[in-house]
């Protein structure tokens, strides 16, 4: 005996044709190329150069480190993708919630990252410490898209 999806219950093709939506999205975490600071500075340029230092200025890898660091609560958060379309929940209901937890945890890390200290002269700038916070813009600033997968928008 063999089985189709025709042979599913309304509820089991719903499940398979979610899983199909699913196996096209992808959740995108970061910084958008339309995003600056006031003075019109780009923000994932920024970024970019926290992230892999620069020729005066030691990596922070906030990104790559909130992956790291987290893959026990990664696979948790994926498997909560599977668990809400399992309730009847949509693809991108269930991307939409991972991309929360990413964002959480891109946030978390700008936070506590334990990176290199800021330069005296950076210190004596900004009146604190801590690298990657000044005004608080960055680690605001974290987004995620819900988008195809492959796609370039």
């Amino acid at each position: 005996m063999s089985f189709t999806i025709s042979d599913a219950t309304p509820e089991g093709k719903k499940f398979l044709e979610e899983l199909k939506k699913l196996a096209d999205l992808e959740v995108v975490v970061g910084y958008q190329d339309s995003q600056t600071y006031d003075d019109g500075t780009s923000l994932p340029e920024i970024a970019a150069y926290n992230e892999y230092g620069s020729s005066d200025t030691p990596a922070r890898p906030f990104m790559r480190q909130s992956f790291e660091r987290h893959e026990d609560e990664l696979q948790k958060a994926c498997d909560r993708v599977n668990q809400v379309l399992a309730k009847g929940g949509t693809a991108e209901a269930a991307l939409k919630e991972l991309g929360v937890f990413l964002k959480g945890l891109v946030q978390e890390e700008i936070v506590d990252g334990g990176f290199a200290p800021n330069a005296p002269a950076t210190v004596k700038k900004k009146k604190s410490d801590r690298p990657l916070i000044d005004t608080g813009y960055m680690r605001q600033s974290v987004q995620f898209v819900v988008r195809r997968g492959g796609s370039s928008s």
